[in-house]
């Protein structure tokens, strides 16, 4: 769909939808009937919402809309990972991912149009950076999942038990916009997930790491990959900005604002001579050992031209059993939608690349972080 110069109010925050309704001079309540309406019921238009007033119906078609991002494509792999090809306004694409895993379904979702941190193990990041996605564009990739099981009705069995920000984009450099997407998932007149069921994924943009421990409680993944500097500016380019040490510092910080028993998850995408091999472990293990966390080893998911392949089985599980002496909990994730390139790492996407990678990677701390931001905690 294209842009309008109505109001779009798919991806505006409880508090933002009562304030739109002051403005045009409605009853704030107005904004919990309108949510549930548009997340829980997946009306398409004003016109469905039969508990509002044709009157109401009438100025609202005339100066708002409900308007998610342009389905292309929907691919399902052999194991029912499914990837939806999304188009967003100005003609780029994303893509988000539904993992099933027995009654659970896991939707992986975009935040940005490319990425501009250019990890060199990431197809994402080859692609380029475009645009960050609005909150509508981002909330709507939930909405758009949910649908296409036909499953709005909160009676009906839900489909999408978790959601994580992991897909294409650094979620943190688009902070305002994916903070108030994550706190539509997480309220009660829209998607009602629990915030241990919420979880966003970042390179390390520590700054904003402060900033999310203070406004959301969400869980924290963190793309490490490397267990030392040298090796983390290479794979990661952000380190060189925000180095190991700071970000653990961040970690830790982090954990102290939750009210609870949560864990840092540590995603370590595992490549063939690279960052597999035993002195790795060991230093992965040091660095470990006084954060409250979980380690995620991920096998490299190849793509083109990518340079790097996938380890062998038998660095995998040696790496492994050192986490485990070491005493540190470590899963190792099954590859699961390979085939329709939607596993972790492969998420491209039709990006038109605005970055000029001789550029600047990281855009000023206060351009990533706004002033205000909507609180859900």
């Amino acid at each position: 769909m294209k842009a309008t110069s109505r109001t779009n109010l798919l991806g505006m925050t409880p508090v933002q939808l009562a304030s739109y309704f002051e403005e045009i001079g409605e009853k704030p309540f107005r904004a919990t009937q309108v949510l549930k309406w548009m997340h829980q019921h997946g009306a398409e238009s004003f016109d469905e919402m039969t508990n509002i007033s044709k009157t109401l119906r009438v100025k609202l078609n005339e100066q708002a809309e409900i308007r998610e991002p342009e389905v292309v494509s929907q691919d399902i792999s052999k194991d029912g990972t499914r990837k939806w090809v999304i188009r967003v306004d100005g003609g780029s694409c994303v893509e988000t991912v539904l993992i099933p895993e027995g009654n659970r379904g896991t939707l992986c979702v975009s935040s940005q149009v490319g990425c501009s941190l250019n990890c060199s193990f990431c197809s994402t990041g080859k692609q380029g950076f475009n645009r960050n996605l609005s909150a509508a564009e981002i909330i709507g990739q939930v909405r758009i999942a949910i649908k296409s099981f036909g499953a709005m009705d909160p009676a009906n069995k839900r489909v999408v038990t978790n959601v994580v920000m992991m897909g294409m984009g650094e979620p943190l450099m688009n902070f305002e916009r994916v903070v108030s997407a994550m706190t539509l998932m997480m309220e009660d007149n829209a998607y009602g997930l629990s915030k241990r069921r919420v979880t966003l994924s970042t390179a390390g943009v520590v700054p904003a790491i402060d900033k999310l421990g203070d406004v959301l409680d969400v869980s924290l993944a963190v793309s490490l990959h490397a267990p030392n500097d040298k090796l983390r500016d290479e794979l990661v380019p952000v380190n060189k900005k925000y180095p190991i040490k700071e970000l653990m510092d961040a970690c830790h910080r982090y954990l102290g604002k939750l009210n609870d028993k949560r864990v840092i998850t540590i995603e370590y995408t595992m490549m063939e001579g690279v960052n597999d091999l035993p002195e790795h472990a060991h230093q992965l293990a040091k660095l470990l050992k006084t954060l409250p966390c979980k380690l995620n080893i991920i096998p490299f998911n190849p793509f083109p031209n990518s340079g790097y392949t996938r380890p062998k089985a038998a660095a995998i599980e040696h790496f492994k059993n050192t986490m485990h002496k070491a005493g540190i909990r470590t899963t190792g994730r099954r590859t699961r939608g390979e085939e329709i390139d939607a596993a972790c790492g492969q998420l491209g996407g039709i990006v038109e690349d605005r970055t000029k990678r001789t550029s600047k990677l990281i855009p000023l701390v206060q351009e990533i972080i706004p002033t205000t931001t909507p609180t859900a905690r």
